[in-house]
């Protein structure tokens, strides 16, 4: 083969070689703005599309807990904001505990984080929501924030809880968004929440919610009725 036959051969696969590399770069880079664009979208839809609640008045606040700290029975729940059951009960059960034994000075109520579900997951939306929750809080604003959360759930780890979510979720119940972006931004609850994990994980939390009613858990692997939280607490004041 001729000299000129061999180069002409070689300038014909570098030729295809960069119009292989070009198409390749091309195909990449419309791959990476149809995904920007669908995040982008996906944000801004569900943003405009967030669920706003009517905040309920809790009787004697303080922070995560509720009622009388010298009540006779403490119940401690933890729970994941990316749980369904503990939507469900948070919703169905949880009101008509404060109405009937929280406002009557009976049961002293407290609630813990405890976030696992986005164990393994790069979004880290249980730990994000809980973060954001607790920076409800400074503004006294934990109870309408979690009603807020489990409102707008929907679906684990498919961005209900997303940073933008979250800030949203706030600015909809009119907290101080500097402030409360400042504390977000800052993560300095995360070891609160831990601490809390670590607390639920000692007292044999393996799932939510997980509802203790002077430390003794009720409905282990299922979520507690308000039938059994009623049949505890009464034997609890009945000194059984």
């Amino acid at each position: 083969m001729s000299k000129s036959k061999r180069q002409e051969i070689r300038a014909r696969r570098s030729r295809q070689k960069r119009s292989q590399q070009i198409t390749l770069i091309a195909v990449v880079t419309v791959g990476v703005l149809l995904i920007a664009f669908a995040v982008i979208s996906s944000q801004r839809q569900s943003i405009e599309d967030i669920v706003q609640i009517t905040p309920v008045p809790r009787p004697m606040v303080n922070g995560l807990a509720l009622g009388d700290p010298n009540a006779p029975v403490t119940i401690d729940v933890f729970e994941d904001f990316q749980c369904p059951a503990c939507a469900g009960y948070s919703q169905q059960v949880e009101p008509l505990i404060i109405s009937t034994y929280v406002e009557t000075g009976q049961v002293y109520y407290v609630f813990h984080n405890f976030p696992f579900i986005d164990d393994g997951s790069v979004s880290k939306e249980s730990d994000q929501a809980a973060s954001a929750a607790m920076c409800a809080d400074e503004q006294d604003r934990f109870w309408d924030y979690h009603d807020m959360l489990f409102a707008n759930w929907n679906g684990e780890n498919a961005g209900a809880f997303s940073d933008a979510r979250l800030e949203a979720y706030a600015d909809s119940l009119g907290l101080d968004m500097q402030a409360f972006r400042d504390c977000f931004d800052s993560g300095r609850y995360m070891d609160q929440v831990n601490a809390d994990y670590q607390l639920g994980s000692q007292m044999g939390v393996q799932g939510t919610p997980s509802v203790f009613v002077n430390g003794v858990l009720l409905s282990p692997g299922y979520v507690p009725s308000i039938q059994d939280v009623q049949q505890a607490v009464e034997a609890a004041l009945s000194g059984q």
